[in-house]
């Protein structure tokens, strides 16, 4: 881990233990998040002597929402992130093709979350459709995909909104990139900040 990412987190934390938050039931909202995000087919697949090579891509994952609190349990979110991911190259294979997965790309779309209006823990899930504008590489020995394109996503997460006033949010999503047959898995930290 980083020293900026520690900064980071250690930043959102001491957010978190401010009292001088409010609760997220109505209004709007901007949500900061950051995390990591990991890559892969869609596809079992064999990778014959390459099986103790890692082929997923990952990396850092950005995004930035502006929440529409619709109803103590139901907001709209439309939202504009970003994701870097590599794949480590493995010197000792010789001859044989270097299978990846990987994601660098802009995503934009909106979701709409449903959330249990509980203080302290409070579960979500949401959904939604976006696009992903980059570079997809999904090279493993059923699939070649490799363009720098605009792309349909589909965003699903699940997650917990913590704190008095469930300002702090951890999650996990997925992001579904058919025409590329890969999907990218995050697991990230966030923050509501209240606008009204």
């Amino acid at each position: 881990m980083t020293l900026t990412l520690r900064w980071y987190i250690i930043l959102l934390f001491a957010i978190l233990l401010s009292s001088i938050t409010q609760a997220q039931t109505t209004g709007n909202f901007i949500k900061a998040s950051i995390g990591y995000g990991s890559s892969s087919s869609y596809y079992i697949e064999d990778y014959g002597s390459q099986d103790e090579v890692d082929v997923m891509g990952g990396g850092l994952y950005l995004q930035g929402e502006y929440i529409i609190g619709l109803k103590s349990w139901l907001s709209v979110r439309p939202y504009a992130g970003a994701i870097f991911e590599s794949v480590d190259k493995n010197q000792n294979i010789q001859n044989q093709p270097q299978y990846k997965v990987t994601t660098n790309a802009f995503l934009m779309g909106g979701k709409v979350r449903f959330c249990a209006p509980i203080p302290w823990v409070a579960p979500f899930i949401e959904g939604g459709i976006g696009t992903s504008m980059g570079k997809f590489e999904t090279f493993t020995p059923n699939v070649d995909f490799n363009k720098s394109t605009v792309l349909l996503h589909i965003p699903f997460s699940i997650g917990l909104a913590v704190g008095r006033h469930n300002n702090f949010e951890i999650g996990i999503s997925g992001y579904f990139h058919p025409a590329a047959k890969q999907s990218t898995g995050v697991f990230a930290i966030g923050y509501n900040f209240p606008l009204d």
